[in-house]
């Protein structure tokens, strides 16, 4: 597979995502969840104009491109100037929202003063391994690219001129295909369509499926799919568009829920922040998984691990992130489906939850734990709580909440009472004697997933998980649990600011083996409370990030001698996290830059990336990171807030 970064426009439905590169080419293709299975290895379309070679619609140096999505929706659109021949080409691709069905739209225009005859052209590999073969077979003009669980269909209306599965790659750069076979031990092979003669200005449309059949019967055959396949055919294309258009718009419209897409006129929010605001709401359904609740952190950028490892995981820290935002956008279903059903069904025996999972809740590759993923489930199901008002919920989830709190204590007895404070209980007094092994033999990482230890950003998340454990039991009438809640928060805020606070220069400490600054620490602040916006130490703190981390552009790194990437690169959650303590503390005018910076660096079509190339100003990783695109709605929403 090659190398594909950037994926610069995401479409999709609740059991298909697609994305795109900014010239049309299809990148990726997941199904049935948003992190597996991933088909696509190379998928190109292209046209032989006349006695031309094939022209590859997302590759030619004669062809002009301008890219956008159909307004509040996710239909994208990618027009296509070939300059040699002189046709235009509108590709539209969008995904049925009744049925999971891939459509690429195409209307050819002739420009030219001459006749054109076009033949279309697609070529598709399919990721292959030992236990995932994949082969080809030709049948009643439908391509077919199977595997033991999952055939791949490719068809059209128009019926298949000729293929080739053999050697697919090479001769389809002639534009001509020739083959007897009709099935091949193959997973790359190509098809043209015949589109026929085109007259000066003439214009015609051509329509191309994609289906996906699960071969979920026992005995199932490919007789199977064409009965399938003959029902999709007779799909009234545009009808479906117009239909797909007008559910994504009523989706924005249902899920404005701070009101910024209709027509008052709020000041303070331009076009430019609508845009990214809207498209925020758009991407998140592509990112959830409407089964169980469990968000995707981004589509996969990294198959390989050749920079990272990989990002089409649910962390449940970034998670309860992007749930506060969607309780923002009106999206209290799926907000209460994470906790109680995505959540409820990867939490450990020990009351923990690893690092990351499949949103199907299933558990990823870890190489470590983040000890804030646990508290921070317990933050968010009170937040909720706060938002919705409903003691049903905190009912329901209370059990899982009070196992989550058993890890934390155990965690805690360790770290304040135990080995790292003199002071507490005897740490062999601890019940499960498994746990604390644990917990004193394996450090947590911090939320950036780099540095083993204790960190201060990791313990605000325990303190605001305590806190508001005791406010769960203050509404459920479990008043006797209250004090030793309030006991454990009270002697949490007392370590960090012994142990985590530079006394010299009264500035927090992100942790206890370095001083470097970390935008992490404002935690203390926003969103877990532990510490007062007007204390010394987050003054201080702040001058500090503001000296060692806004660079020069704007906006501001996580923290000082970032490796990651280069580690030059500021990023959008870090610079949103800024602008929010500004915002809290009144300063509108340094948190306007904050969100200015992040504005102005998001895509043209309004996504939001991990990190900005600080000297282009442009997308430098993972765009569609569904993390600082709910940094950017809470963000919004603290600017409304804070402006009354």
């Amino acid at each position: 597979m090659n190398n594909k970064y950037l994926n610069e426009a995401i479409i999709g439905n609740d059991d298909i995502v697609i994305s795109f590169s900014k010239k049309g080419e299809l990148l990726r293709l997941f199904y049935p969840t948003r992190d597996c299975r991933q088909f696509v290895d190379t998928f190109y379309t292209g046209v032989k104009v006349n006695d031309s070679n094939n022209i590859y619609l997302h590759d030619d140096i004669n062809n002009i491109y301008d890219q956008y999505y159909s307004e509040n929706t996710n239909v994208l659109n990618t027009k296509i100037e070939n300059t040699y021949f002189k046709l235009d080409i509108l590709q539209t691709d969008f995904v049925s929202v009744k049925q999971d069905v891939i459509i690429k739209k195409y209307i050819f225009t002739n420009n030219n003063s001459i006749d054109l005859n076009i033949n279309f052209l697609v070529y598709s590999k399919l990721l292959s391994s030992f236990n995932n073969m994949v082969g080809t077979k030709i049948d009643d003009n439908i391509f077919m690219q199977y595997s033991h669980n999952y055939t791949f269909c490719i068809f059209s209306k128009t019926p298949i001129l000729s293929y080739k599965l053999n050697n697919s790659e090479q001769e389809i750069k002639s534009g001509v295909l020739e083959d007897k076979d009709f099935v091949a031990m193959q997973s790359d092979s190509a098809v043209s369509f015949d589109l026929g003669k085109f007259e000066p200005g003439q214009t015609k449309e051509f329509e191309l499926f994609i289906y996906i059949n699960s071969n979920r019967d026992r005995f199932f055959r490919f007789d199977d799919i064409e009965k399938d396949v003959n029902k999709i055919r007779k799909m009234n294309v545009n009808t479906e568009l117009e239909q797909t258009k007008k559910y994504w718009r009523k989706y924005v419209k249902e899920h404005d829920g701070l009101r910024l897409l209709d027509d008052s006129n709020i000041e303070e929010i331009t076009e430019d922040m609508k845009r990214i605001y809207a498209r925020s709401i758009l991407l998140f359904p592509l990112l959830l998984n409407s089964k169980t609740g469990g968000i995707s952190a981004a589509l996969e950028v990294d198959e390989k691990k050749d920079k990272s490892g990989r990002y089409s995981y649910c962390w449940p820290r970034d998670a309860v992130f992007i749930n506060r935002a969607l309780e923002l956008l009106n999206m209290n279903e799926e907000v209460e489906k994470f906790y109680k059903v995505f959540s409820k069904n990867t939490q450990s025996n020990n009351g923990m939850w690893e690092q990351r999972f499949y949103t199907d809740c299933k558990l990823a590759p870890c190489w470590g734990y983040q000890i804030d993923e646990t508290a921070s489930i317990i933050y968010g199901v009170y937040e909720h709580y706060i938002r919705t008002r409903n003691l049903e919920f905190l009912k329901d989830t209370v059990e899982m909440c009070e196992k989550a709190i058993g890890a934390l204590k155990k965690y805690i007895d360790n770290v304040v009472y135990g080995k790292n404070n003199e002071k507490g209980e005897d740490k062999n007094n601890l019940k499960d004697k498994k746990q604390e092994e644990f917990f004193s033999k394996h450090e947590s990482y911090d939320l950036w997933e780099n540095y083993e230890g204790i960190h201060l950003y990791s313990m605000s998340a325990i303190y605001s998980a305590f806190d508001y454990m005791a406010r769960i039991y203050r509404k459920l009438e479990k008043d006797k649990k209250i004090d030793e809640m309030q006991k454990y928060a009270k002697d949490i805020k007392q370590y960090c600011l012994e142990n985590l606070c530079d006394k010299e220069s009264a500035t927090l400490k992100r942790n206890n083996k370095d001083n470097y600054s970390d935008v992490s620490v404002l935690a203390t602040v926003v969103p877990f409370k532990m510490m007062d916006l007007n204390d010394k130490e987050i003054k201080n703190t702040v001058e500090k990030i503001n000296l060692t981390l806004r660079t020069y552009t704007g906006g501001y790194l996580r923290y000082e001698n970032d490796s990651y990437l280069g580690g030059k690169n500021p990023w959008p959650i870090a610079t949103l996290w800024m602008a929010i303590y500004y915002l809290r503390v009144g300063n509108r005018e340094e948190a306007q830059k904050c969100i200015d910076f992040v504005t102005n660096t998001a895509t043209k079509h309004g996504l939001l990336a991990e990190q900005i190339d600080n000297s282009t100003m442009q997308s430098k990783w993972v765009i569609g990171l569904g993390w600082s695109h709910a940094m950017y709605v809470i963000t919004l929403y603290n600017m409304l807030k804070e402006g009354k």
